[in-house]
């Protein structure tokens, strides 16, 4: 391919990568615009702190557990945009159903489906991605999307704390969220329409794949399900702010800051992570275990800090480990290969979050000794699994040596 060819092709790969970003980004404009006041609501309806963190943990972890079925399906039957419009159909429909919602039961379900709807979608998208990668790099494709992804998660916060200011009702926030749920689905209806087979997308010739799931794919796994055991849900933190003094309407700015720090920090952490690699995961991981002392030990104005590094650790569950999952996927089973680690990533999460919703009432100080432990023990399983990764690629590239080198 000459080289007026190869900028053509790779600028609409980049174009298949910004209209899902799009999509994604309409898409938490709404997802977490319900999410900065799915707490608050819960508690209206008669919640307590424990039913408050297990629903949101519960629905990260039917999130992340459905991933990997969507996976398997998607491998098997070889179709992936019905399954996609699938989840993002229940994924941002439920949020606008929750306005007429009147117990905390018929909540607690619609917040549910939200998880499970995130879940079918997540990783078919990740893997559509992943055709684009060899043209841009895995950091900064991965990056470029929780970016847009992210500055959605900004900007439904401060859309619904507008709401709550002017009209100081759940409900009519909740419903005005189906204005960005309705542009997600016409967006994503155009991206179907003209990117209709993602794979092609992707050069011919490519490095040889792995033929199965390796080792160091495992130990990323066990990483992220560490890291995500102590990366808690919002709906906990909100509560938590609310307790604290913060006004109702106010809370939704914290996420707002949080998803903002997170979108400007995908773009740099992905960039920096095609460039250096495994460190810049480590420092991430770092900066947001430190979160959790600032959201629960010390004065509520610092809070403020510790979300600036929770987005942090959004932008690092996001865009960063995806990248590195990226990097192992099994021959033909990259939608499996997504959605098993994040089936892992699920079951650390709701570890975490029934561990933080029955640690909170008893005592702060061990709440954050747990969610600080668990992201710091990844570390070494992120610096075991990168060595490993290194021993395959090396026995790969000898045993392709050598099958150049038979005769015939």
């Amino acid at each position: 391919m000459n080289s007026a060819g190869r900028a053509s092709s790779g600028a609409t790969a980049f174009r298949f990568v910004l209209l899902m970003g799009l999509v994604d980004l309409f898409g938490d404009t709404a997802y977490s615009g319900g999410a900065s006041m799915n707490g608050l609501f819960l508690a209206s309806v008669g919640a307590g702190a424990a039913v408050i963190s297990i629903v949101g943990g519960l629905s990260e972890f039917l999130n992340y557990l459905t991933r990997g079925v969507s996976g398997y399906f998607a491998d098997r039957i070889r179709r992936r945009w019905p399954l996609v419009f699938v989840g993002y159909g229940l994924n941002l429909l439920a949020v606008p159903a929750l306005a007429v919602a009147g117990y905390w039961q018929v909540a607690a379900a619609l917040i549910l489906l939200q998880g499970i709807g995130r879940g079918i979608r997540k990783p078919l998208v990740q893997a559509m991605l992943s055709y684009t990668t060899s043209r841009y790099g895995r950091g900064w494709i991965y990056g470029v999307n929780t970016a847009m992804d992210h500055t959605g998660r900004t900007l439904g916060p401060l859309v619904v704390a507008g709401a709550l200011l002017l009209t100081a009702t759940f409900r009519t926030a909740y419903a005005l969220l189906v204005v960005p749920a309705v542009l997600a689905l016409i967006t994503l209806t155009i991206a179907r329409m003209r990117f209709p087979t993602p794979a092609a997308i992707e050069p011919r010739r490519q490095p040889v794949p792995t033929e199965g799931f390796t080792r160091s794919y495992w130990l990323y796994l066990a990483a992220g399900a560490c890291f995500a055991a102590g990366l808690m849900n919002f709906e906990l933190i909100s509560f938590h702010l609310a307790r604290s003094g913060v006004t109702r309407d106010s809370v939704p700015l914290f996420l707002a800051l949080a998803t903002g720090i997170g979108a400007l920090a995908s773009l740099g952490l992905g960039r920096l992570y095609d460039r250096v690699g495994l460190p810049v995961v480590l420092v991430a991981v770092v900066a947001t275990a430190a979160f959790s002392p600032f959201v629960f030990l010390l004065p509520v104005h610092l809070a403020l800090v510790g979300m600036a590094l929770w987005g942090i650790g959004q932008a690092t569950q996001d865009s960063l480990l995806t990248a590195l999952v990226a990097g192992v996927l099994p021959r033909g089973r990259r939608n499996l290969a997504f959605g098993l680690y994040y089936a892992g990533y699920g079951v650390g999460w709701l570890i975490g979050a029934v561990a933080a919703g029955l640690l909170y009432e008893r005592s702060h100080l061990a709440l954050v000794v747990f969610a600080a432990g668990a992201q710091l023990l990844s570390l070494p399983i992120f610096l075991a699994a990168r060595r490993r990764s290194g021993r395959e690629a090396a026995g790969a590239a000898s045993a392709d040596a050598g099958t150049e080198r038979a005769p015939g």
